[in-house]
């Protein structure tokens, strides 16, 4: 009787905890939680298990569709880190290395090209154009890899002396995705299919290219305005895929978060390299390792990425030493990219507080 009372208790002690979480995680998340607005997914994992998951607001305003852990959502910058990992998979096969350079890699690239190398794209300090800038007004068909390519081997010079500086460039992951491309001889989408996402079984993870495949369950981009919800799912850099291309689920993303505690994919010193801080030339310190943002907070090592485009708001946040990570997507672009930081910051509170 009395192991009995005491199992009740410790049952019920557990339970309140969760629900504690859950409670104080949807008043965090309360701005999303309108069942006729776009809105979010939202996964923590601790421990290897997913502790919290929450679909709030819908996936497809049009059709009513809900949003639930199977919704796919455009992941825009977060698809750094899969760009990122296929660069490094390349390397440890020997096929490039980090001080390949993109004269190398692209003959007709300007002769400054020959002072750009990998690392330099993979760490923002390759001081190229960003491509975003280069886009005429009267362009209206939507960029793609090899555009950003066209548009910068049009450029004379950089912003800064490569490796000299960081600064956050989507040109130097479109010609990353690039370079994948002409090392492997494959599509872009088709490595990551056949190297990152088949062997993960992320089975509803795809890089985008309309009229080529399709996404599933997908999030649609929208906006919130006074007159109503406008779709704004795309836009002309949209198709991008080494940049931010990729669409996800927080079903496919846990197994791309465990995967990392692994060397599955690569050998673990080019992960702990991926969130180790750059060094310029100079000897500065950088917040960047291979497509992860680097920080300290709560007595650990911790690596993120956000991801904001015109209609989608995101962010991975992981604390490897902790075995703990929040995934945030929305599909709403109403309020700025760090809010999604933001957000992470103030669910993480919750369970590392005393830190």
């Amino acid at each position: 009787m009395k192991s009995s009372l005491i199992f009740i208790i410790s049952l019920t002690l557990l339970t309140g905890c969760t629900l504690n979480y859950e409670d104080k995680i949807d008043q965090l998340l309360s701005v999303y939680n309108n069942p006729d607005l776009p809105g979010a997914a939202v996964m923590v994992i601790k421990d290897g298990k997913i502790n919290f998951q929450k679909g709030y607001g819908i996936a497809n305003v049009e059709l009513g569709i809900p949003i639930d852990s199977f919704t796919n959502f455009r992941l825009a910058s977060i698809t750094k880190q899969f760009t990122a990992m296929s660069i490094l998979m390349l390397i440890e096969r020997g096929e490039i290395n980090f001080n390949t350079t993109l004269k190398e890699i692209f003959p007709d690239f300007p002769e400054y090209g020959s002072k750009i190398n990998i690392k330099h794209l993979l760490q923002h300090t390759s001081g190229l154009i960003d491509y975003e800038d280069l886009i005429h007004d009267s362009v209206t068909v939507q960029l793609k890899d090899k555009d950003v390519l066209d548009l910068i081997i049009l450029t004379d010079s950089t912003y800064y002396e490569p490796g000299s500086k960081h600064q956050y460039s989507n040109s130097g992951y479109a010609l990353l995705a690039l370079t994948v491309e002409k090392i492997s001889g494959k599509p872009f989408r088709d490595f990551l299919h056949n190297n990152i996402f088949k062997p993960l079984e992320m089975e509803t993870t795809i890089a985008f290219e309309n009229n080529i495949n399709e996404v599933s369950n997908r999030a649609y981009g929208y906006t919130i305005t006074e007159n109503g919800i406008d779709l704004t799912d795309q836009s002309i850099t949209s198709a991008v895929l080494g940049d931010g291309g990729i669409y996800s689920s927080l079903n496919d993303l846990f197994k791309w978060d465990q995967a990392l505690y692994t060397e599955s994919l690569i050998d673990e010193k080019y992960l702990i390299e991926s969130w180790t801080p750059g060094i310029t030339s100079n000897g500065t310190e950088i917040p960047y390792g291979y497509g992860w943002h680097v920080e300290k907070r709560y007595n650990s090592d911790v690596v993120y990425h956000t991801g904001s485009t015109r209609g989608f708001r995101n962010i991975n946040y992981r604390i490897p030493g902790k075995h703990f990570t929040i995934v945030i997507l929305t599909n709403r672009n109403a309020r700025p990219e760090r809010t999604t930081l933001e957000l992470a910051y103030k669910i993480a509170d919750l369970y590392f507080n005393d830190d």
